[in-house]
């Protein structure tokens, strides 16, 4: 965004957290002239933010902001439109999707409440294998100026309404948003513009080790086992599953295993030293410290949470 003024206050700025997320976002939200009313880290590289303005006229536009940002209109915005599509203009429960190569300028008139969530294009992709059985690199967010949908509307209207100070209150909005960015996914995802997408594994074959992978969470998956599956040498696979599944086997399993983790601390009431043995972890200290390092709470703390 460019405009003229910084309204961040100083807390946000000398507190970035470490992570990609965190520069684009700062980036984008210094050169904004509206004001911020609430904002969140919520981890995962993942953010929130609550913006008003009320200007009678004021313009700004979108560079490339390196991030994906969904924008939830909660009041106002009744004439404000994007000069690319003139005479389209915004509403209370309308949405818009701005990938990180979105390019667009804006008029605003008058009054206007609006919330943002800010996340990075891995993290929206990622879930393109496990939901949607397509390969990451094939999908990004569609570029979509103004549309509603009720489901990804009435969760963002609940992540604005909820508290999101404090470990417990980040942790219920974070996975509000993880459920959110879901929906975005299969109702916003489009084809990336490239001609062929060239390397990486066969379908089939990325199924067949996703599958592979799903089913032995609970045992120790080695290198030679994959590449065998796959029928390839271990050098050759690395490559070629880092291209088809966006990161390495070993970064895949250990996300596929916190994701296992967490769908059982919400929905089972299986004995923690279950889920650790269920998900692969050595032992229930183990998995402690690696659930409390990717999510940010312990499994107990978790489960006390989000299953309230």
């Amino acid at each position: 965004m460019t405009s003229r003024a910084n309204n961040l206050p100083a807390t946000l700025l000398s507190a970035l957290p470490d992570g990609q997320l965190s520069h684009s976002v700062f980036k984008t939200m210094s050169e904004t002239d509206a004001q911020l009313e609430r904002f969140a880290w919520l981890g995962d590289e993942l953010a929130l933010a609550v913006w008003r303005r009320d200007t009678p006229v004021a313009q700004t536009s979108y560079n490339q902001p390196g991030h994906h940002t969904l924008s939830f209109y909660l009041d106002g915005g009744h004439r404000t439109e994007r000069w690319e599509l003139p005479g389209l203009y915004g509403a209370p429960k309308r949405l818009c999707t701005l990938p990180d190569w979105h390019e667009s300028s804006w008029t605003v008139r008058g009054q206007m409440h609006f919330m943002h969530v800010y996340f990075l294009p891995e993290h929206f992709t990622r879930r393109a294998v496990v939901e949607l059985d397509r390969e990451p690199r094939e999908l990004t967010l569609a570029d979509r100026t103004y549309f509603e949908h009720e489901r990804i509307a009435r969760l963002c209207a609940s992540l604005a309404s909820m508290p999101w100070e404090g470990a417990d209150a980040q942790l219920r909005a974070n996975e509000t948003t993880h459920e959110t960015l879901s929906h975005l996914l299969l109702a916003q995802s489009v084809p990336q513009h490239q001609a062929r997408v060239r390397g990486g594994l066969a379908p089939a074959v990325r199924r067949r080790l996703a599958d592979y992978i799903e089913a032995h969470l609970a045992h120790n998956i080695t290198l030679g086992v994959l590449a065998e599956l796959a029928c390839l040498s271990e050098y050759h696979f690395l490559r070629m599953f880092r291209t088809s599944f966006g990161m390495t086997p070993s970064a895949w399993i250990a996300a596929r295993r916190i994701d296992h983790a967490r769908a059982l601390l919400k929905t089972s009431g299986q004995p923690l030293q279950q889920i650790a043995d269920a998900c692969g972890y050595a032992d229930l200290s183990h998995f402690s410290h690696r659930f409390r390092t990717a999510v940010g709470a312990a499994p107990s703390h978790y489960r006390s949470i989000v299953a309230a």
